[in-house]
Parts: C-alpha cells; sequence; structure tokens
C-alpha cells in the first residue's frame, strides 16, 4: 500500500481524510516541514518512501529530472488545485493507495 505525503500547497484535510480511511498519509504541517524548497520536499519523501501528492506544477519538472540524472523518487501524482474538491481529491488518492504498490509508482508521476 501506498504511503502518502502532502505538500504545503495541499489542504491539511486531505492528508487527515485519507488517515481516517486506514492510509499512513501526512502532511507538510503534521512532519514539521513547511517552507522547504520544492527539492528539499521530494528529497524528504524519498527518505520516506512515500508518494508525494501536490498542487505544485513545479514537482513535475523537478521530478522529471532527477530521472533523467538517474535519482530516484517514490512517485508524484499531481492536481490542479481547482480541479477537484477535498472529498474527491481524498476518494482518488485511496483508489491510488489500495490498487499501487510502492514499487509501482517509482520514478512515476499521474496526474489525480
Amino acid at each position: 500500500m501506498l504511503r502518502i505525503y502532502t505538500d504545503e500547497s495541499v489542504p491539511v484535510a486531505v492528508a487527515e481524510g485519507l488517515r481516517r480511511r486506514g492510509i499512513e498519509a501526512w502532511s507538510a504541517r503534521d512532519a514539521g516541514k513547511l517552507g522547504m524548497s520544492d527539492e528539499e520536499k521530494l528529497n524528504y519523501a524519498c527518505q520516506q518512501k512515500a508518494v508525494i501528492f501536490t498542487h505544485d506544477a513545479d514537482f513535475l519538472k523537478i521530478a522529471h529530472q532527477w530521472v533523467k540524472q538517474g535519482r530516484e523518487h517514490w512517485g508524484v501524482i499531481y492536481a490542479h488545485q481547482r480541479k477537484f474538491s477535498i472529498g474527491e481529491c481524498i476518494r482518488r488518492l485511496l483508489l491510488y493507495a489500495l490498487v499501487m504498490e510502492p514499487e509501482d509508482m517509482r520514478n512515476r508521476i499521474e496526474f489525480l
């Protein structure tokens, strides 16, 4: 089952909703990681072997660059901030968490 880390662009309620549904999820606020650079956030998610969920499109470029440089990450899931409600983000992420294995997300970028 996937572990999901939400960066500070995502409402904390997303991680809370996933936890209530039995998914190991936490936010940047939960981890005390507010104010980090995007590169530091992705590095932290890697250290935790977690997929990062974000509304920040900069992660798409960073994750792609990492793979080109031979660096690995545990996956990025992106959704435009205004595309989905908090509840819809939770429902869609729950499906990812239940269906995908961590290895399936390695070095992948998914669009919610």
